[in-house]
Parts: structure tokens; sequence; C-alpha cells
């Protein structure tokens, strides 16, 4: 899954300009504005940071040739799709670990539940499913330590309980950080996406107040 780390000049008509649409494709040709130009730097993991325009008769002026509203429009809104594509896999990655710690969790607490039937030297009564709403019961003989897990693919693997212990223990806490990494990303990417918003809102009413004042 990749961050928005690309975004280019586009055209935008949101500016409410009608040139012809070949002047602003060659305006988009020739402009010096980047990626560089509407972002700040970037987070630790990578992710850009999107620039607030304070003042944008001067972030225009600073574009050879000068950037048109329709310009600048363009390239927040392609920035602004990058990162509601990038907004929306982190919400699918976060929802899959919301889901994915709770069966470890399980898994987790049911080994050592097993391993301490053995240390006691107990088995443990349970119920399966024979088929659906039919169950049985079941007595597990703990004294053979031996569990076998689900790797995923099809894969299942036999482990003991200490063994089976310290896998689940280390996948659980990287399932953890992965999620809370994966939360501070997303707020974070939210927080651009509000931020190329409002420039593209602030852009538009310059453009509607410049026009104005050059018909007065």
């Amino acid at each position: 899954m990749s961050s928005p780390d690309e975004a280019v000049a586009t055209t935008d008509t949101q500016g409410g300009d009608d040139r012809d649409v070949n002047a602003l494709a060659e305006e988009a040709d020739n402009t010096s504005l980047s990626m560089e130009s509407i972002t700040d730097g970037k987070n630790e993991r990578g992710i850009p940071v999107v620039k607030f325009i304070e003042d944008i008769s001067a972030f225009a002026d600073l574009f050879t040739p000068e950037a048109s509203a329709e310009l600048l429009i363009g390239a927040f809104s392609d920035l602004f799709s990058k990162f509601k594509a990038y907004e929306q896999n982190l919400s699918q990655k976060r929802q899959t670990f919301q889901e994915k710690i709770p069966e470890i969790e399980k898994s987790l607490a049911l080994v050592s539940h097993l391993k301490k039937k053995k240390e006691k030297g107990e088995s443990v009564v349970t119920r399966y499913n024979l088929a659906d709403t039919i169950y049985t019961k079941a007595e597990l003989d703990c004294n053979a330590g031996i569990v076998n897990l689900w790797l995923g693919a099809n894969v299942m693997l036999e482990y003991t309980y200490d063994e089976a212990i310290e896998l689940l223990s280390s996948k659980l806490e990287n399932a953890k950080k992965e999620y809370e990494e994966t939360t501070k990303d997303l707020a974070f990417t939210r927080n651009q996406i509000i931020t190329a918003e409002v420039n593209i809102s602030r852009i538009y009413n310059w453009d509607i107040r410049k026009k104005r004042a050059s018909n007065s």
C-alpha cells in the first residue's frame, strides 16, 4: 500500500475560467508547479504533509509562469484524490487489525489454558461442531503438550504449548503495533485531506474576488 507520494499539475475548470482547455493543458505542461510545491515534507512514515497556502497571490507568483487558480485547484484536487484513496486503504487495513487482534488474543488465551491444565495433570472437556447446530462433547488430553495452529493459506503447523504461546505473543505484539501506527496514519491522512479541501476553497474564493475586482 503506497502513500500519496506523487502529485502532478493538472487542469481543473472549478475556478470558473472559460479559457480554452488546450490553453490550460499547455499551462500545466509549462508550469514549474510540482509535488514539492504543494507539500511541506513528510511525516515519519513517508506520508506527505499538505502545505497550507496563507497568501495565495504570493504563492501563485512563485511559479514561472504565474500559476492560475485553475492550475492550483487542479494540483490540490489531484493530491486530495490521492489522499482519499489512501484513507480508504488505511481504513480497510485498520478494520483487518480490529478483527485479527481479538482472534489472536483468543487463541493465546486458549493455549495458555491448555498449558495450565497440563501442568495440573488435568484434561479439558469441550464441545466441537459436528454439523450445523449439532455439537458433541470431547475430552482433550493435555499431557501431549501439542497444539496445531492455522498460519494462513491453508497451512497448519504443530507446536508445543510454549512454542505456540511465544509465536502468538509475538504476532499479537506486532499486530497491536501496526494497528496503532495505522490509526495514527489514518488520523494524519484525514488532517491532510481537510487542509487540501481548505486550500481548494480558498483558492476558488480568491479567484472570484480577483475577477470581481478586475471587472469593477
